[in-house]
């Protein structure tokens, strides 16, 4: 690395979390070590120690990223003037949505299965996890047991995990991710 580079650009928070992200997702978190980090940067490791206290402090700055992304997107839908059968649909659809635009981010929220990462993924899944269903619960007139609930989030996330590393988009699979959600409604319908 030449020093004339680290003049030219000061590494940032978001560089090294778009880095990590990465290459989580292609070596898995054992596999990563932050001289792993800084080197695919670029950077002296020290520098990344300057933003980052360890690995781990990393790993969970990008969990907790991720999960205020997927809060927000669940926020802008619940603040829609619709309808309640159209928020719902739009609240599932949503999710989908999410997790197609976002792959990177959704594995390493839901996907990445290591032991040790897993004490840092327990809070925010399960927040995510009660606002929708607070939201659903809501939306179907509270006539949904919490088992139903969990059912459509499985089913969604069932979708979203089969598409992940796919190469395909939302728009690549939005005819068939309408249809799931027009499926998962039709169960929800109380007679």
């Amino acid at each position: 690395m030449s020093p004339r580079k680290a003049v030219e650009q000061e590494l940032t928070r978001e560089m090294i979390m778009d880095t990590a992200r990465k290459l989580f997702l292609e070596n898995g978190y054992q596999h990563v070590s932050m001289r792993q980090i800084s080197k695919e940067l670029g950077y002296s490791h020290g520098a990344i120690y300057y933003h980052f206290k360890n690995k781990a402090d990393l790993f969970y700055a990008l969990v907790r990223q991720d999960f205020i992304l997927l809060d927000e997107a669940l926020e802008q839908i619940l603040n829609k003037p619709l309808d309640p059968h159209s928020k719902l649909r739009e609240v599932l659809l949503g999710f989908i949505k999410f997790g197609l635009t976002k792959q990177s981010h959704y594995e390493i929220m839901f996907l990445i299965k290591d032991e040790e990462v897993r004490t840092y993924v327990q809070q925010e899944p399960n927040l995510i996890y009660e606002k929708f269903a607070k939201a659903v619960y809501a939306l179907c007139n509270q006539q949904v047991t919490l088992t139903e609930i969990w059912s459509v989030f499985l089913s969604l996330h069932g979708l979203v995990s089969h598409y992940c590393r796919s190469g395909q988009t939302f728009e690549d699979v939005r005819t068939l991710a309408e249809s799931h959600v027009d499926f998962i409604l039709r169960s929800l319908v109380r007679k």
